[in-house]
C-alpha cells in the first residue's frame, strides 16, 4: 500500500474516533449538566420509597360515653406477583386462612405484569400472622384500622358510614371527615436492589382524628328503633320514624328509622334502608300541622280557647268540599273543643277568619319550607306555598296540612316551642368535637309564654278526651296531637289505600321535658294516628322517663274546659 493511501485511512479513521469521542463527550454533558437532576431523581426514585402512614379516626361515642364508631386494629394482605415463585402453594395457603376464591387468589399471584397487587384489605388480624408466620416469598403485610359500629343497628342511619378507606361516605361519618378523619403521615424508606427496606430516612407524624360527642343516647336510641320496629310489623307499614327531642336545647336524644340495618355490612345493604327519613323524607302531616293555625289566631287574638263557632259537617271552600274526618251534625264548638276532637271545619274556619296573609307568615315564622339547620347533610327543606300562589281552596287544606309538605324534625321542632314557652330552636345531633362544645344558634322566640301555655292545655285536652287517648301514660300527663293524612297518588289525586298516621306528644305535660314525634308510613291494619303511632309513642316515652328518671307528674289537677 502507498504510504499516502495509508496516511488518508489513518485520517478518516482519527476523524472517526474523533467523532464518536465528541458524540459521548456531548452525551455526558447533555445527562450530566442537562438532565442531570432528572436521572438522580430517578436513581434515588429505586432505592427510596415515600409510604403513606394512615391516621386513626377520631370514635364517634353517644352523650354517656358509649363508643358508636370505632377504629379497630386490621391487616392488610398484598403480594408482589414477580417475587413469587410457588404460586399455587401460595394460592392455597392465602385461600384457606383467608377464606378468599382460591381461583382469584390464582390469578392475581400469577399476574407478573404487575409489581403490587391486594390480595385482601382489612383482614383479621390473627388470620393474617398465621398466613405471615408460612414465610411465602412475595407475600406482605401492614396494618390499617378497620371502622367498626360496635353497636351495629342502633343509629346507623345517623351515623353513615366510612369506607374502606376510612373516608366518610354517608351521615355524620361524612358531615364530620375533616375533624374524624384526622391527617395522614410519612415515611421515606431506602431499600436494596431486592426493594427490601434497610432504614428509615424521614417521617412526618400523623395526626390522629378528633374524638365527638352527640347528643344521642343510645339506650333511648335502642328503645325506639325497637318500638319503631315493632310497630311496622305490626301495623305492615313500609316504615315509620321516630324522634326524641328535648325542647329547651334542641339535643336529638334519639333519631329513629325503621326498618334498621346494621352499620358494619352498610356496602350490602339497600340504599332506601340507609336514608334518615327524619331529616331527609317530607310527607304531608295531617293534622298534627293544625297546631300552626291555632298558635296564630291565638297570638294574633282572633280567638281564644273559649270561643266558640256553629259548624256544619261539612264546609264548602271554593271548588272544594271539605269534610271531617268523623261522623257528626251541626253542633257548637270551642276553640278547645275543635283541637280535642281534630275537627277539619274548625280548623277552617278559624283559618278564615284569621285570614290568608297572616297565616302564611306563621308558616313562614314556623320554618316550614326552610331547613332546620340541622347537622346532618341532606336535609330537605320541604314545601310551603308562597302566598302569592295561594289559591281559593288553599286556605281550606293548609291549616289541616294538607298542600304542604314537611320533614318529621321540622314537625318536632315546631311541638317543641309548645313545650318551651314560644322559642323555636335549632336541632341538633353533636354535642362536643375534641372535648370543645359545639355552639349552636339559640332559639328566638316566635310566640308569647302565654299562648304557649293556652296550647299546652289545649294539647292536654286532646289525650285526656280527645283522639289522642292511646297516648296516655299512667303517673304522669301527656300533652300531644294526632294526625292522618292520605298520600298523593302519582297522577296527583289522594289515595284512598296510603296514609301517614303520626302522633307528637309532650311530657310531662306540667312541665315538659321531653318532645317524642311518631310518623308511620303506609300502615296497613288501621290508619289513623291515634291507634298507630299514638301507642309508639307511650312505648317510647314511657321508656324514656324512666331512663331519665322523670319524676311522675299525676298529682297535676286537670286542665278545664
Amino acid at each position: 500500500m502507498r504510504p499516502a493511501a495509508a496516511n488518508r485511512r489513518i485520517f478518516v479513521l482519527a476523524v472517526v474516533f474523533a467523532a464518536v469521542l465528541g458524540a459521548a463527550l456531548v452525551r455526558a454533558f447533555w445527562l450530566q449538566a442537562v438532565n442531570g437532576a432528572e436521572y438522580a431523581a430517578m436513581a434515588v426514585a429505586q432505592h427510596r420509597e415515600t409510604v403513606v402512614v394512615p391516621s386513626a379516626r377520631g370514635t364517634i361515642f353517644d352523650r354517656n360515653g358509649k363508643p358508636l364508631a370505632i377504629g379497630e386494629r386490621a391487616i392488610t394482605v398484598y403480594a408482589n406477583p414477580r417475587q413469587v415463585d410457588r404460586p399455587r402453594a401460595a394460592t392455597l395457603a392465602v385461600a384457606k386462612a383467608l377464606r378468599l376464591d382460591p381461583a382469584a387468589v390464582f390469578a392475581l399471584l400469577t399476574d407478573r405484569s404487575k409489581g403490587f397487587v391486594y390480595l385482601a384489605r382489612k383482614v383479621d388480624p390473627l388470620a393474617a400472622e398465621k398466613l405471615e408466620k408460612l414465610g411465602l416469598p412475595g407475600l406482605g403485610f401492614y396494618p390499617e384500622e378497620l371502622r367498626t359500629y360496635p353497636q351495629r343497628r342502633v343509629a346507623s342511619q345517623v351515623l353513615g358510614f366510612a369506607g374502606l378507606d376510612n373516608k366518610g361516605l354517608e351521615g355524620l361519618e361524612r358531615l364530620l371527615e375533616r375533624d374524624l378523619g384526622g391527617r395522614p403521615g410519612s415515611q421515606t424508606i431506602v431499600k436494596d436492589p431486592l426493594g427490601r427496606a434497610l432504614d428509615v430516612v424521614s417521617t412526618r407524624s400523623e395526626t390522629p382524628g378528633k374524638n365527638v360527642r352527640l347528643t344521642i343516647d343510645q339506650q333511648i336510641q335502642a328503645n325506639a328503633e325497637a318500638v319503631l320496629s315493632e310497630t311496622v310489623r305490626r301495623y305492615g307499614a313500609k316504615a315509620a320514624t321516630a324522634i326524641v327531642l328535648d325542647p329547651y336545647t334542641g339535643e336529638v336524644y334519639a333519631m329513629a328509622v325503621a326498618p334498621g340495618y346494621n352499620a358494619n355490612r352498610f356496602p350490602t345493604t339497600r340504599a332506601d334502608w340507609r336514608r334518615n327519613r327524619a331529616v331527609t323524607d317530607t310527607y304531608e302531616p295531617g293534622s298534627t300541622f293544625k297546631l300552626v293555625t291555632f298558635i296564630a289566631a291565638l297570638q294574633e287574638q282572633v280567638v281564644t280557647p273559649r270561643t266558640s263557632f256553629r259548624l256544619a259537617p261539612t264546609l264548602h271552600v271554593a271548588d272544594r268540599m271539605i269534610r271531617e274526618s268523623h261522623t257528626r251534625g251541626t253542633e257548637r264548638l270551642s276553640v278547645r273543643q275543635i283541637v280535642e276532637l281534630s275537627s277539619n271545619i274548625g280548623t277552617i274556619t278559624i283559618a278564615q277568619r284569621l285570614g290568608e296573609g297572616r297565616l302564611a307568615s306563621w308558616i313562614e315564622r314556623f320554618g316550614f319550607g326552610a331547613s332546620t339547620g340541622i347537622d346532618f347533610p341532606g336535609e330537605s327543606s320541604g314545601f310551603a306555598l308562597p302566598l302569592e300562589q295561594w289559591s281559593g281552596s288553599t286556605i281550606g287544606t293548609v291549616p289541616i296540612g294538607h298542600g304542604i309538605a314537611v320533614t318529621p324534625i321540622q314537625m318536632a321542632r315546631a311541638y317543641a316551642a309548645v313545650a318551651n314557652g314560644g322559642r323555636l330552636v335549632q336541632p341538633h345531633l353533636v354535642d362536643r368535637i375534641d372535648g370543645v362544645s359545639v355552639e349552636h344558634r339559640a332559639g328566638r322566640r316566635i310566640f308569647s309564654r302565654e299562648v304557649s301555655e293556652q296550647m299546652l292545655s289545649m294539647l292536654r285536652g286532646v289525650v285526656l278526651e280527645g283522639t289522642g287517648t292511646e297516648a296516655a301514660i299512667p303517673g304522669y300527663t301527656v300533652a300531644g296531637k294526632t294526625g292522618t293524612a292520605a298520600k298523593i297518588e302519582p297522577n296527583g289525586r289522594y289515595s284512598t289505600s296510603r296514609y301517614v298516621a303520626s302522633f307528637v306528644g309532650l311530657v310531662p305535660a306540667t312541665k315538659p321535658r321531653l318532645v317524642i314525634m311518631v310518623m308511620v308510613d303506609e300502615p296497613r291494619a288501621s290508619i289513623w294516628g291515634g291507634t298507630v303511632a299514638a301507642p309508639a309513642f307511650k312505648e317510647i316515652a314511657r321508656f324514656n322517663l324512666q331512663h331519665l328518671a322523670v319524676p311522675p307528674d299525676a298529682w297535676a289537677p286537670k286542665s278545664r274546659r
